[in-house]
Formats: C-alpha cells, sequence, structure tokens
C-alpha cells in the first residue's frame, strides 16, 4: 500500500470529518425516529429498533471509514475534496437500511398504518440506490469509494430485508441463502487470498444490477402487509432461484474455472445464451399464455372486468414482446390478486415462476419493442 502524500493526507483528514459529521447527523435522526416510534409502538419494542438501528449504521460508518482512500475516480487519481452529494445519498440510502434493520427479531408492528412502515423505510432505500448513481454521473463525482459503498449497502439491505421477510414469515427459509450470499462469495474470497490461491476478475454484466434491483421491489412488497404466503413464498422461490444459479457462475469465474474467453465458454456458455434467447425465452412467453388459460378454466373464478382486461392485455404483450418485462411485473400483481381467491396448485405454481424468470431474462428474440430492456441496462445520466 503506497503512502499517502501530503495533500492526499490532508483531504483524508477532512473527508474522515465530514463522515464523522454525517454519522452524527445519523445517530440523532434514528433516535428521533425512535422517539417518534415510542408514541405509537410499545417503548420496549422502540428501544430495541434504536439499537440494532445503531449497530446497523456503525457498521455502514465503519466500512465507509475504511475505503475513504478510494475517494477518487481511479487508483493513480487525486482524492475528492469532499464525499459530494452522490455518496451522501448512499449514506442516506445506508441510514434507511439501518433503521430497517431495526425492525429485526420482533413481530410484524400491527396497525393499518404501523405495518406498512419497515416496508415503506426499506421502499425508500431501494428508490435511492437508481438516484445515488444518476447524481454522480451527473455532478461528475463517481468514485471507486461511492461504487464500493453502494455495493456494501445493497448487500446489507438485501440481507437485513430477506431475514425480515423470513421472520414475518413470508418467504420460506431457503430465501436466506440469497441474502446471504453475498458475504458467501466474498468469505470465498478471502478464504482464497488466505490459502494463496488466484483470484481472477469478474467479468462485467449488467444483469447483476438488474437482478439486484428486482430482488429489492420483491422484498419491498414482501414486507408490505399486501400479499402473503401462498404467493410470496412462491414469489421467493422464483426470484431466488436464477440469483443463486447467477452467483455460482461468477464463482466459477472468480476462481478461475471457468474464463471469459476461455473455450467452455466460446462453446458451451454463448451458444447457451444464444438458444435462450432464440428458443427458450420465446418458448416461456407461449407456455405463460397456454398456462394461464388452463388456470383460468380449471378454476372457475369470475373476474371482475379490471382483472379480465388486465389478463387480456399482460399476455398479449408479453408474447409479442411488447415491453415485456413491464407486462410480467403487471401480470404478477394480477397472479397475486387472482391466488387470493383460488386454491392455486402447480399449475399456477408453473405460471408464476415462468412470469418471474420472463421479467429477469427479458422476453428474448422475436419482441416487438423493449424499452423496458434499454432502460434496465443502462446507467442513468450516463
Amino acid at each position: 500500500m503506497t503512502t499517502a502524500t501530503a495533500p492526499d493526507s490532508n483531504t483524508l483528514k477532512q473527508l474522515n470529518l465530514e463522515l464523522t459529521r454525517l454519522l452524527l447527523l445519523g445517530v440523532a435522526s434514528l433516535i428521533i425516529a425512535a422517539l417518534l416510534l415510542s408514541q405509537v409502538w410499545q417503548p420496549v419494542n422502540a428501544i430495541q429498533w434504536l439499537l440494532q438501528s445503531m449497530a446497523f449504521w456503525l457498521f455502514i460508518y465503519f466500512q465507509a471509514r475504511h475505503r475513504l482512500p478510494l475517494n477518487k475516480p481511479g487508483q493513480s487519481d487525486s482524492l475528492y475534496g469532499d464525499l459530494g452529494w452522490a455518496n451522501r445519498l448512499t449514506l442516506l440510502r445506508a441510514c434507511l437500511i439501518a433503521a430497517t434493520g431495526g425492525f429485526l427479531f420482533q413481530d410484524w408492528p400491527a396497525g393499518p398504518l404501523l405495518a406498512w412502515l419497515p416496508g415503506t423505510v426499506y421502499f425508500f432505500g431501494a428508490i435511492l440506490d437508481r438516484v445515488d448513481g444518476y447524481v454522480a454521473r451527473k455532478t461528475n463525482h463517481s468514485s471507486l469509494f461511492g461504487n464500493d459503498l453502494d455495493m456494501v449497502s445493497d448487500a446489507l439491505g438485501l440481507a437485513i430485508a430477506s431475514l425480515l421477510a423470513w421472520g414475518y414469515g413470508q418467504v420460506h427459509w431457503t430465501y436466506l441463502l440469497f441474502g446471504a450470499a453475498y458475504y458467501i462469495f466474498h468469505g470465498g474470497l478471502l478464504w482464497r487470498q488466505h490459502c494463496k490461491l488466484p483470484v481472477y476478475p469478474l467479468p462485467p454484466a449488467m444483469h447483476r444490477r438488474a437482478w439486484a434491483g428486482f430482488q429489492m421491489g420483491f422484498l419491498v412488497v414482501a414486507l408490505w402487509p399486501w400479499f402473503f404466503p401462498p404467493t410470496t413464498t412462491l414469489a421467493s422461490f422464483a426470484f431466488m432461484l436464477p440469483a443463486l444459479i447467477g452467483f455460482a457462475i461468477d464463482w466459477l469465474f472468480v476462481s478461475g474455472r471457468l474464463a471469459p474467453d476461455g473455450p467452455f465458454m466460446n462453446r458451451a456458455m454463448l451458444p447457451l445464451i444464444s438458444f435462450s434467447a432464440a428458443v427458450i425465452q420465446p418458448l416461456m412467453r407461449l407456455t405463460i399464455v397456454v398456462l394461464l388459460a388452463v388456470s383460468l378454466q380449471q378454476s372457475g373464478f369470475q373476474p371482475g372486468w379490471f382483472m379480465t382486461a388486465g389478463f387480456i392485455v399482460a399476455p398479449t404483450m408479453i408474447v409479442l414482446g411488447i415491453a415485456g418485462r413491464a407486462a410480467c411485473l403487471a401480470m404478477i400483481g394480477l397472479l397475486a390478486t387472482y391466488y387470493a381467491q383460488i386454491d392455486s396448485g402447480s399449475v399456477e405454481a408453473m405460471l408464476f415462476c415462468l412470469i418471474v424468470w420472463v421479467m429477469l431474462l427479458g422476453t428474448g428474440r422475436f419482441s416487438l419493442w423493449q424499452p423496458d430492456q434499454q432502460w434496465l441496462h443502462r446507467y442513468d445520466g450516463a
């Protein structure tokens, strides 16, 4: 590790002071929030919420402080003189994630408004995940520090939200594997470094960012008193499976078992990806329409005019590939409402999983219009 120059040392002191001020601002905000919570929740619950939130907030602070020397565009560049608005927004998001963690190991708050609070706090944190990167690019303040802090916040948020959703009985315990996947993955990297084994760079892939966003969206809904098992349990499996497969493939890359330009990648993986886009994903779109027709016929349920219109428009958009991801999202909401009215079985389970997987993977070839695909795979503000 190179020794910091005198100007960089002075800048680091200034950055430490700014980070400390933000730490104290976050502490004060959590204390005020706990006082407000104690007025509508049991005081003992509010105290537990405060202690847990503080612990997570301090964890974020020490993670950020450790990474302050990375507050620059590249390794060979000079440090920025301040954290910048993008990193401040990321720290605000981290504080909201810490506040979400305060609800862990407690019963779901009761009441028409209080029950929505855990999911709503996490929701605003998830929204800021898209905003901070946009601000960084618009203010020309992108940094290695911001990139690292963003990943730390994402991982902590997904771990907290998945554990909270499991605690509320909204997801199966196996979904916790996804919440812990980031830490297991990086623990494996540390183990390889400790054993003097090589660690290879992970090739860039936009789907990681998009899938993390979808997981956040699912967890927001799971933490709202809107949908309940078996719908949320089924959704957790559908969202979890592709993500865990993605982590497993990434491990093959970093451990050297799979090379981006290696023979296995060229002979097997790339043709498989092309085959999926050309055959599997379009076939999944057709199967969705067939399974939906079978489900509606078997259930005998007569949906209202609004749901009927949705069951006509959304599948048509999916099968034609017209904003298919957005149509899948609408279908998930329709099916979750529909499943509350019927006894769902294997047909409904397969239908729901296929819709989630098309939303994650995309509609593939023979799609007429994919603006949602372009939006997911771009950096706002770039």
